[in-house]
């Protein structure tokens, strides 16, 4: 069986799994005095049973190797292409700045950039562990595996796409429940599709993350590690959290620059040409001198 039934399966067993057992751990926190919104137990019950439905199946998934494929190191060392990815990062993320700030008439909308500086440290942290984590699922897992069943076009432009779609695949209706409701998972699964229903919610969002999955995916290809694309996950990230702290009045600069969705830093037509204009240069600056097999 390919590697992609193989791992839908998985997928179906672990959202199964989470609607299933979800009811169980909100009862059981409710028990304990501790409080949660049902979407948010549902969203971590579901990293949990997809993990473990992901470790029962490791074999056929290939996942370890899959891993240590994405984390080996490469022949220029790990800490100094994700350095280089980061550095990427920042310039684009300072171009957008820039421009929205230079747009900004007298500075309305503006943040306080010292404080939103002084952030960075606290946000710095929770960025690189993202960007590993989602580095080695959606890059050196999904997409090292799917190179095997459709090469690496079309594994580049599938494993983008579900990058994309992921980040919008949750909930965002904030509910309780009170004692055992076992339907509480699947109202919630029903409502994780909400996003979708709303194209200015939607789209930018989409087209954004799309661009980005692209890039980060080319850029594992063309290096044959995940350290590059961690590194310029990280920063996104980074800047993803500081863009509102900074942008307060989006409403006060051109959509293009300013962005849309849930992710405004990557929802603007800047942003995607910045994207667009680094997918073209990723040979280079990955320091990559052919693409890895």
């Amino acid at each position: 069986m390919p590697f992609t039934a193989r791992f839908a399966l998985v997928l179906a067993a672990g959202v199964t799994g989470a609607i299933v057992l979800a009811p169980l751990a909100a009862l059981g926190l409710s028990a304990a005095g501790w409080r949660f919104p049902f979407p948010r137990i549902f969203d971590r019950t579901v990293m949990a049973t997809l993990l473990i439905a992901m470790l029962w199946a490791a074999r056929d998934l290939n996942f370890g190797s899959l891993l240590s494929r994405g984390f080996r190191h490469p022949a220029t060392p790990s800490i100094v292409r994700a350095i280089r990815g980061l550095v990427v990062a920042i310039c684009a993320i300072a171009i957008l700045f820039a421009l929205a700030l230079a747009l900004a008439a007298g500075g309305n909308g503006v943040g306080d950039r010292g404080a939103a500086a002084a952030l960075i440290p606290k946000y710095f942290l929770s960025a690189i562990a993202i960007a590993i984590i989602e580095e080695g699922f959606f890059r050196a897992f999904l997409l090292g595996g799917m190179k095997g069943d459709f090469g690496n076009r079309v594994a580049l432009i599938a494993s983008a796409a579900i990058y994309a779609v992921a980040h919008l695949v949750r909930s965002p209706a904030r509910f309780y429940v009170a004692g055992y409701a076992p339907t509480a998972g699947l109202i919630t699964l029903a409502h994780s599709i909400d996003q979708f229903t709303n194209p200015a919610v939607a789209i930018p969002t989409l087209i954004g993350l799309f661009l980005l999955g692209i890039v980060l995916g080319k850029a594992y290809i063309l290096t044959g590690s995940v350290y590059f694309s961690i590194g310029l996950h990280s920063g996104f990230v980074l800047g993803a959290k500081l863009w509102p702290k900074i942008i307060l009045g989006r409403a006060m600069l051109p959509w293009w620059v300013a962005g849309g969705g849930a992710i405004p830093l990557i929802g603007g037509a800047a942003a995607w040409a910045i994207a667009i204009v680094i997918l073209a240069m990723l040979r280079p600056i990955t320091g990559a001198r052919r693409t890895a097999a």
